[in-house]
């Protein structure tokens, strides 16, 4: 249970906000321009701090960002990795998933690919306490929902 001490400590949250911005592209153009003017907060700081930290992605990577923003004009950020499906269209080498998932397979990736996908989501702060086991199975099925076949080897 919070104490006094931490509830006096906590600001009070004026809103949260989701945004999905390309890695190394925030600008104070849209879509974060206006997102974030709205409830006042500095774009430049959020714009160089987010630049900041997504330069080790290639460029025009979608990255999920969840701000929350506070009322004295403050705020923080998480930024989280690119979904699965945008991992699974990239491996694949295709720009949209099957329209009949289960009866025309888009495209086959092999167990090694599924591997390393899960691997790098599980740098992701909401699935750090998922194994990897799990993860594979995750992204296996969404692959399926998508129309991607997973085989053992190409």
């Amino acid at each position: 249970m919070a104490t006094l001490k931490d509830a006096a400590a906590r600001k009070p949250i004026l809103a949260t906000i989701r945004l999905l911005v390309p890695a190394g592209a925030a600008r104070p153009a849209p879509p974060v321009g206006p997102a974030l003017g709205f409830y006042r907060l500095n774009l430049m700081a959020f714009c160089k701090d987010f630049n900041a930290r997504t330069q080790k992605y290639k460029a025009d990577t979608p990255m999920q960002v969840t701000l929350t923003a506070y009322k004295d004009s403050t705020f923080e950020f998480v930024v989280k990795s690119p979904s699965v499906s945008w991992f699974l269209k990239k491996a694949a080498g295709i720009e949209t998933a099957s329209s009949r998932p289960g009866h025309n397979a888009v495209s086959s990736l092999t167990l090694r690919h599924v591997y390393e996908i899960a691997k790098l989501k599980q740098s992701d702060p909401f699935c750090k306490h998922m194994s990897i086991e799990a993860l594979c199975k995750s992204i296996i099925g969404t692959a399926n929902s998508m129309g991607i076949e997973i085989v053992k080897d190409l």
